[in-house]
């Protein structure tokens, strides 16, 4: 029988290698976005920690989220000339106040997904293989991650963010003015509109490919 070759893959020129080796300088941009993970959950648990302060009383924690937040009490009113002289103070830590952490630390774990896909499915893409078959925790989109793919992924996962970003503004919508709710609706519609155009693209590349 017909043994199959084992010979190893051929010896490149060194022009073409220098260049293919070149991948590895985006390493320690990889290794980069793992401490900005780190960073982010260093944050994460910072926030966490000052909401379960607030809830049992902490008038520091609470000041320290509602700044974090840019949140302000009922606006005190002039009499004579009817303009905004002050904010109440907030003494209590309320539903409002937990819901707008809470989506902050969902925004912050949306983040951190994303930077989780641009570090594993970018290295697996453009650096070098991981490896990964056959092991328990590999990602399931992992196995069919390509550059196109990934583009997708990342649209998707980054209108995620954008909503929980618009959704925490209209809960806050006092503190805002209306141009500024404006603009930030049309910047979501435009990542959205982007995102399927990249869909769109990704479906249509392949179909437009097999006709040549």
């Amino acid at each position: 029988m017909e043994q199959p070759s084992n010979n190893p893959s051929p010896r490149l020129r060194p022009l073409p290698q220098l260049i293919f080796a070149s991948r590895w300088l985006q390493l320690p941009l990889y290794l980069g976005l793992i401490l900005a993970q780190a960073v982010y959950v260093f944050q994460f648990w910072g926030e966490l920690i000052h909401l379960i302060e607030a809830v049992f009383g902490s008038k520091d924690a609470l000041a320290s989220l509602v700044t974090s937040l840019g949140y302000k009490g009922t606006a005190i009113v002039d009499a004579a000339s009817g303009k905004v002289t002050g904010y109440e103070p907030i003494v209590k830590l309320s539903e409002t106040i937990i819901m707008l952490v809470v989506l902050g630390l969902i925004d912050v774990v949306m983040i951190s997904n994303l930077l989780v896909m641009v570090i594993v499915g970018g290295y697996e893409t453009f650096v070098s293989r991981l490896d990964l078959d056959g092991h328990p925790d590999q990602p399931e989109w992992l196995s069919h991650v390509n550059a196109s793919v990934l583009k997708v992924k990342l649209a998707t996962a980054i209108i995620g963010i954008s909503s929980i970003h618009l959704l925490k503004t209209f809960i806050n919508a006092e503190n805002y003015t209306e141009k500024t709710l404006m603009w930030q609706t049309l910047i979501h519609v435009a990542f959205l509109l982007s995102a399927l155009a990249i869909a769109a693209a990704d479906r249509v590349m392949p179909h437009a490919g097999g006709k040549h």
